[in-house]
C-alpha cells in the first residue's frame, strides 16, 4: 500500500500535535497556558501561511476561534454549573446520608452500593462532585470502622470514570466527540444510545474493583498527620532585665534565627504597637506569636522573657493549649480560586483562617527543595495539612476551595435541594426524549437554578474550570485544522498501512487501545478531539460506518485509569488517600486492558466488524 507524505500545512499540524501532546503531559506547565499557545500558533501559522483546500475554500483564522462558541463547549459549562447546584443546595445530601449509615451495618453490601450509587451518579453529573462528596464519607468511615481508607477511596474514584461512559452528557469527553463527530456528518448520538456496551463495561469494573482491587493496594496512610507538630499562639512578656529589652525587633527576631513571626506587640492596656522592624522593645512589651510547643519555650528563653498563654505563665502546671483549634487535611479543588497561586501569596490565615502546617503533593519534594513552600503554585489535589477552629472547617465544607478530610459527614442542606433536584432529573428528561438538545436543555436548567435562587451568579461561575475551557477550545481548534488539511486522513491512511490484512475489530481494538494509551499521559479532551476525526476517516477508508470507530474514541478517552495525572479525580483520591504513582499502575492497568477487551468485543459484535 503506497502512502504519499502530507502536504506542507498538514506536516506542519502533525507537528503541532505532536508538539501539543508534549506540552499536556508537561505538569509544569498549566494546561490552560499550554491550550493557549497552542491556539496562538494555530492563529498566527495559518495567518502568515494562509492554505486552501482541495475545494477551492481558505481555511480562515477565525475558524480556530470558533470553539469559544461551540455547542459542546456551551453544554460542558452549563452542566459543571447544574453539578455545582446539586452540591452548593445539598440535594445530593440524602445520598451520603444513606451510605454513611449503611456502612455501619453491611461494609461488604455498602462498599458495592457505593460504586454502583457513584457509577450513577457521575453517568449524569460531572464526577468531580461526586467524589468530592464521597471522599470524607468513606475517610470517616474507615477512621470510624478501623479499616484502611485505601481499600475505599480509589476504587470509587475510579468507578466514577467508568460511570462516566454510560451517556452522552456523562464527561466532557463524551459531549465533545460526540459533537465533533455530528460537525462532521456522523448521525448525532442519542444520551443513551452507548448504555449498553457502557453498561456491560461497568458490571465489570465494579466486580472488579469490589473484590479484587481492595487485594492489590497495600495499606497507605493519611499524610502528614503523624509527623507534623500542633502550633500554639502565645505571648512572651518582657521585663527590666530581659535581654531583648532595648533591642530594636529585628535584632531581636535575629537573636531567634529569623524563625519568630511577630503578629503583634502589646504595649500596656488597649495599646499596640506595629511590628515594623526598627521598633525598639520596651520593659512590658507583649510580643505574640504562634509556633510549636519548643520553639515557643525557646524564643522566651533567646528573649530572656516569660511565655504567657491568655493571663496565665506557661509551666509544668498549666500547659499550652489549643484553644478550640483542630488539626484536618484540606484539599484544593479543580474549581478553587487558589488554583495557579503561590502558597506565599494565598493568605490562607487572613482569608479562610488556616494556618499551614504542611504541604502534601505527589512528587513535589524536587520543587520545594529548589523554591520553598511559599513559592509552590498550588495545583488541583495538594492536600494541606492546616490547624483552625471547628467553625472555621466547617464554612470551608460550604465553599468550593477546599475538600475537608477530617473525617466528618457535614454536608449542606437548604430548602432549595428537592427544586435543584428537580431542575437537573427535568434537564436529563427533556434531553433524553429529544425534547431538545443537551445545550439548550442545559442551558435551561441554569436559568431555572439562578431564577429560583438555588444558585447564585457568584456560584455558578465559580462552578466553571477556565482549564477545561481552554483545552476544550484548542483541541476543537486542532480537530479542524486537522480535518482540513487532510492530516488526519493521512493519518488515518498510515494507522491502515501499518494493520495491513487484519480484521476490522483488529483495527478498532487498536484504536481503542491507541486512545487509552494517549488519555492516561495527556488531557483526555485533547486525545478524544484529536482522534475522532482520525476514527471517521478510517472509518470512511475501510468503507465501515463510522459509529462504531468514534465510539472507540470515545470509550478509549475514559480509560484514564492507570496513571493519578490522568483525570482530575485521580489527583483528589491519591492525595487524599495516600496513594502511590505505582497504586495507579498496579490497580489501573488491569482494569484497562479489561474494559479494552470488553468493549471492543461488544462493538464488534453489536456492529458485526
Amino acid at each position: 500500500m503506497s502512502l504519499m507524505l502530507p502536504n506542507f500545512h498538514a506536516l506542519g499540524v502533525l507537528l503541532l500535535v505532536v508538539f501539543a501532546l508534549i506540552m499536556f503531559s508537561r505538569d509544569r506547565i498549566p494546561l490552560e497556558t499550554s491550550s493557549l499557545v497552542v491556539l496562538v500558533i494555530l492563529a498566527v501559522g495559518f495567518q502568515l501561511f494562509p492554505y486552501t483546500g482541495p475545494d477551492g475554500r481558505t481555511l480562515a483564522t477565525t475558524e480556530f476561534f470558533l470553539g469559544f462558541g461551540h455547542q459542546a463547549l456551551v453544554a460542558v459549562c452549563a452542566l459543571m454549573i447544574l453539578g455545582q447546584g446539586l452540591i452548593r443546595s445539598g440535594a445530593l445530601e440524602p445520598v451520603g446520608r444513606l451510605l454513611s449509615s449503611s456502612w455501619k451495618k453491611s461494609p461488604a453490601l455498602s462498599m458495592v452500593s457505593t460504586l454502583v450509587i457513584c457509577a450513577l451518579l457521575s453517568a449524569f453529573i460531572n464526577n468531580t462532585p461526586i467524589v468530592v462528596m464521597l471522599l470524607p464519607i468513606l475517610i470517616g468511615v474507615a477512621i470510624r470502622t478501623g479499616q484502611s481508607a485505601s481499600g475505599l477511596l480509589l476504587p470509587v474514584g475510579l468507578i466514577s470514570i467508568v460511570g462516566g461512559m454510560m451517556t452522552t452528557i456523562g464527561t466532557s469527553t463524551n459531549l465533545l466527540v460526540v459533537s465533533v463527530a455530528a460537525d462532521m456528518g456522523v448521525a448525532p448520538f442519542q444520551m443513551f444510545d452507548f448504555v449498553v456496551p457502557a453498561g456491560i463495561a461497568l458490571i465489570v469494573s465494579v466486580l472488579y474493583l469490589w473484590l479484587v482491587a481492595p487485594r492489590l493496594l497495600p495499606e497507605r496512610e493519611v499524610p502528614m498527620q503523624a509527623t507534623v507538630k500542633r502550633l500554639y499562639t502565645a505571648q512572651i512578656r518582657l521585663n527590666k532585665t530581659s535581654e531583648a529589652t532595648g533591642l530594636q525587633l529585628a535584632e531581636a527576631i535575629e537573636r531567634c534565627d529569623g524563625e519568630l513571626k511577630v503578629e503583634k506587640i502589646q504595649r500596656g492596656a488597649g495599646v499596640f504597637v506595629t511590628p515594623l522592624p526598627d521598633v525598639v522593645l520596651k520593659a512590658g512589651d507583649r510580643i505574640t506569636t504562634t509556633n510549636t510547643q519548643e520553639n515557643l519555650r525557646e524564643f522566651a528563653h533567646l528573649l530572656g522573657g516569660k511565655l504567657y498563654s491568655g493571663d496565665v505563665e506557661v509551666d509544668e502546671s498549666h500547659p499550652l493549649e489549643p484553644n478550640n483549634q483542630q488539626i484536618a487535611e484540606v484539599a484544593i479543588t479543580p474549581t478553587s480560586r487558589l488554583l495557579g497561586v503561590r502558597i506565599g501569596e494565598a493568605r490562607l490565615l487572613s482569608r479562610f483562617g488556616l494556618r499551614l502546617l504542611a504541604l502534601h503533593r505527589f512528587n513535589r519534594e524536587d520543587q520545594t527543595r529548589s523554591t520553598g513552600v511559599d513559592n509552590t503554585v498550588l495545583r488541583s489535589g495538594d492536600v494541606l495539612l492546616v490547624q483552625s477552629s471547628p467553625r472555621q472547617l466547617n464554612k470551608l465544607k460550604d465553599g468550593g476551595d477546599f475538600l475537608v478530610l477530617d473525617g466528618s459527614v457535614n454536608l449542606p442542606k437548604t430548602a432549595k435541594a428537592p427544586l435543584a433536584l428537580t431542575i437537573m432529573i427535568s434537564v436529563v428528561a427533556v434531553a433524553a426524549f429529544g425534547i431538545l438538545p443537551i445545550v439548550v436543555s442545559a442551558l435551561l436548567g441554569v436559568l431555572a437554578l439562578l431564577v429560583t435562587r438555588c444558585l447564585s451568579w457568584k456560584e455558578a461561575m465559580g462552578a466553571l474550570s477556565i482549564q477545561v475551557v481552554m483545552i476544550i477550545v484548542a483541541s476543537l481548534a486542532l480537530g479542524t485544522a486537522l480535518m482540513r488539511t487532510g492530516a488526519a486522513e493521512w493519518l488515518a491512511q498510515v494507522f491502515l498501512a501499518l494493520s495491513f490484512g487484519v480484521p476490522s475489530f483488529v483495527i478498532l481494538g487498536s484504536l481503542m487501545l491507541a486512545m487509552a494509551a494517549l488519555t492516561n499521559v495527556v488531557s483526555n479532551n485533547a486525545a478524544a478531539v484529536i482522534g475522532t476525526p482520525i476514527a471517521i476517516s478510517l472509518a470512511q477508508q475501510l468503507m465501515l460506518p463510522a459509529e462504531p470507530f468514534v465510539l472507540a474514541v470515545l470509550f478509549g478517552a475514559n480509560l484514564s485509569f492507570a496513571t493519578p495525572m490522568a483525570y482530575q479525580t485521580n489527583l483528589l483520591v491519591m492525595n487524599a488517600g495516600g496513594y502511590k504513582f505505582n497504586d495507579f499502575v498496579r490497580v489501573g492497568l488491569p482494569l484497562l486492558f479489561m474494559l479494552w477487551l470488553v468493549l471492543t468485543a461488544t462493538l464488534s459484535i453489536a456492529y458485526q466488524l
